[in-house]
């Protein structure tokens, strides 16, 4: 073996200090209920609710009355249903009401783990052979939802990691913004995802408008089923429309957050189970420009639904749904255009790795191309990618992950032809890292898994989660790994 693996002392532990103000939602009748409850309340008791609220919360979050006066509005059609016969509500009183439908979320307490990293943008301020980089997590919490998080930190030449402070006022984003859908794009995907009725398939084309946002067809749906009576297909498939119109929005956070501060967080009924897996990647467009793209899962508590984010800045990002055969976890985009197309690894069937080509970023219609099935005894369950592949002058270095006996994961590499990644030059006849005797222990027992690597003078580093629990970093020579790859990996 000509490459020595050499891990990090650095640890990225879950924190349960780090909470985020969301909705605490309940029923009709019971919110009606806390209502009253507080508005019954003499005036002195509820100031002084009001003032234990805020002397309680509002160091632990950035604008705790912000998220009140939004935690109220969620719930004002209910209270505008209740015929109250005193007049308006004091503005104090929706605070108080909006803090009872307010909870805080620790967002990592359960685990820490399967990181990316990508250059960042800003490069100032730096020491020679310094590099500031921008790791993602997957951080879990309550309920095991998982949402992404980020770190800032600077490495140095000796490859050693310092990291920034990371801040504790969480922040989902300031803006929200919906998706204008077209009708027939709309339709042509709603048709990929279900084969419905014909009457119901006119009923919606008559009811839908040229281009309409969510909010709007919430309201078409409401009409259709209030207006028709639906079969149990046709119902599906009306769920099915709001399922898929909530798949895309923007989002932008307050210039005023540091990068650690801020939380994507499931937004929509897609995700509402987590977001899972991020793999960012810096992308260079055919004149140089970057942009950062990640990919990742969003689970709904049945459904998985691969989705794309695309950032300049990582404060302002925008979500779409990859469309097309790319259909299982683990989309990773190649870092540029290859012979004019985007280029993905993907596991469209839970055991192989494949690679898929597009001339569009997020429809992916050509037929994925299988890339590498198990052959090896530590891969006989399945192999997939450990983020996007990295360009060297020896090809694409391919990081994987594959599970073996015990459903223990070990990471290994392959080297893919550099104008045809289709085609494997290499693999590594062995596993790149294996979990040590500390590795082994955690919330998944014997894993290893990454979403995500990056060079930094002449070493590949390598950020990795320890048994879906915490995450740390390895590094490995490249010209060593790359000589192996070449002189003793099994071929294609």
């Amino acid at each position: 073996m000509a490459f020595e693996i050499v891990r990090k002392n650095v640890l990225f532990k879950p924190d349960p200090t780090r909470v985020l103000a969301r909705h605490f939602s309940l029923s009709e009748e019971r919110t009606k209920k806390v209502v009253r409850r507080v508005l019954e309340l003499p005036r002195a008791k509820q100031d002084e609710m009001m003032r234990q609220v805020l002397r309680n919360y509002s160091k632990r979050h950035r604008s705790i009355i912000t998220v009140f006066e939004k935690n109220f509005k969620r719930i004002k059609a209910v209270v505008d249903s209740m015929n109250l016969s005193d007049g308006e509500i004091s503005y104090r009183e929706k605070l108080l009401i909006g803090s009872y439908f307010t909870m805080e979320y620790s967002i990592e307490s359960a685990a820490f783990f399967n990181p990316s990293v990508v250059e960042d943008i800003d490069q100032t301020q730096l020491s020679p052979g310094e590099k500031r980089l921008i790791f993602s997590f997957r951080a879990t919490g309550e309920g095991h939802v998982s949402s992404i998080v980020f770190r800032s930190a600077v490495i140095d030449k000796n490859l050693d990691l310092k990291v920034e402070n990371v801040g504790n006022l969480l922040e989902k984003p300031l803006q929200i913004k919906s998706h204008r859908y077209h009708k027939d794009t709309f339709l042509s995907k709603l048709l990929e995802l279900h084969e419905p009725e014909e009457e119901i398939l006119e009923i919606i084309k008559n009811k839908l408008t040229d281009t309409f946002i969510y909010e709007e067809l919430i309201r078409y749906i409401a009409e259709i089923r209030q207006e028709n009576k639906l079969s149990v297909d046709s119902e599906t498939l009306v769920n099915q429309m709001k399922w898929l119109a909530s798949s895309h929005y923007e989002m932008t956070y307050s210039l005023d957050t540091a990068l650690s501060e801020r939380v994507i967080f499931p937004l929509t009924d897609t995700e509402k189970r987590g977001i899972e897996d991020a793999r960012f990647v810096r992308f260079l467009d055919d004149k140089g420009h970057a942009t950062y793209y990640g990919t990742y899962t969003a689970y709904d508590g049945f459904s998985i639904l691969p989705k794309l984010l695309k950032t300049k800045d990582f404060i302002h990002f925008k979500v779409v749904p990859i469309n097309g055969y790319i259909a299982n976890k683990g989309a990773a985009l190649f870092p540029r255009k290859i012979n004019g197309k985007y280029a993905m690894l993907c596991r469209i069937d839970g055991e192989n790795n494949y690679i898929a080509f597009s001339d569009s970023i997020n429809n992916w219609q050509e037929e994925a191309i299988l890339l590498r099935e198990p052959e090896l005894p530590w891969e006989f369950i399945q192999i997939g990618n450990c983020g996007s592949p990295i360009e060297t002058d020896k090809g694409w270095l391919m990081i994987t992950h594959s599970v073996g006996p015990m459903r223990e994961y070990v990471l290994s590499a392959s080297l893919l032809d550099i104008d045809h990644p289709e085609k494997i030059l290499s693999s590594l006849k062995f596993p790149l890292m294996s979990p040590n005797d500390f590795e082994r222990e955690g919330y998944v027992p014997n894993v290893v898994y990454s979403c995500g690597s990056i060079v930094h003078n002449g070493h590949l580093i390598i950020p990795y989660a320890v048994s879906d629990y915490a995450s740390t970093y390895a590094t490995v020579n490249l010209e060593d790994l790359l000589e192996d790859l070449i002189k003793h990996g099994s071929k294609g």
